[in-house]
């Protein structure tokens, strides 16, 4: 009798474990990719007012944004590949694109903007939430192409990077160093 209630404390204390393991890790999402494809945010047309008739031909177009910065993704603790844009809408507005991005699923990723420097390796894995950062959100899909707005009054001035960073485990899974166009 003694014994099965050991064996019970036993089992139950697995799958616990193997649950707490599972939850933290999420080894799933190493082959589950999430796909995301975004066009280039342009302005918004103005609408016509209802009074007035406008052909198609003389609306004007939308405003492309104006590219600010570009970088071109490196790996860190997971292969990654792709290319970043900062655009500036005619509002003013900023934008963080990642365009044609690849890399690994994972628990708990984000899209940074930070003041640290790329290195490549090991040595850049964890370098990103040791300066200032701005987090533009939860990545969208591990592929693709996906916009992210910054927050207003982001001063590009002060960053020098992007990180695509694993917020459960401190470690970048790749980054980008942004020249400033």
């Amino acid at each position: 009798m003694k014994r099965k209630r050991v064996l019970a404390v036993v089992a139950a204390g697995l799958v616990v474990a193997v649950a707490a393991g599972l939850y933290w890790f999420q080894p799933w999402k190493l082959w589950v990719n999430e796909t995301v494809q975004e066009a280039v945010p342009v302005a918004a047309q103005p609408s016509a007012q209802p009074s007035t008739q406008i052909s198609e031909s003389a609306a004007p177009a939308p405003k492309e944004p104006t590219v600010v910065a570009t970088g071109a993704l490196i790996s860190h603790e997971h292969t990654t590949s792709g290319d970043v844009r900062i655009l500036r809408a005619a509002d003013g507005s900023l934008v963080l694109r990642l365009e044609n991005l690849d890399t690994s699923n994972g628990p708990d990723l984000r899209v940074w903007l930070t003041d640290a420097p790329v290195l490549p390796g090991k040595d850049g894995w964890s370098v990103f939430d040791d300066g200032a950062y701005v987090s533009a959100g939860k990545l969208k899909g591990n592929k693709g192409s996906q916009n992210y707005q910054l927050p207003a009054g982001t001063d590009l001035a002060r960053y020098s990077s992007v990180t695509i960073w694993c917020d459960r485990f401190n470690v970048s899974f790749g980054a980008a160093s942004l020249q400033k166009v």
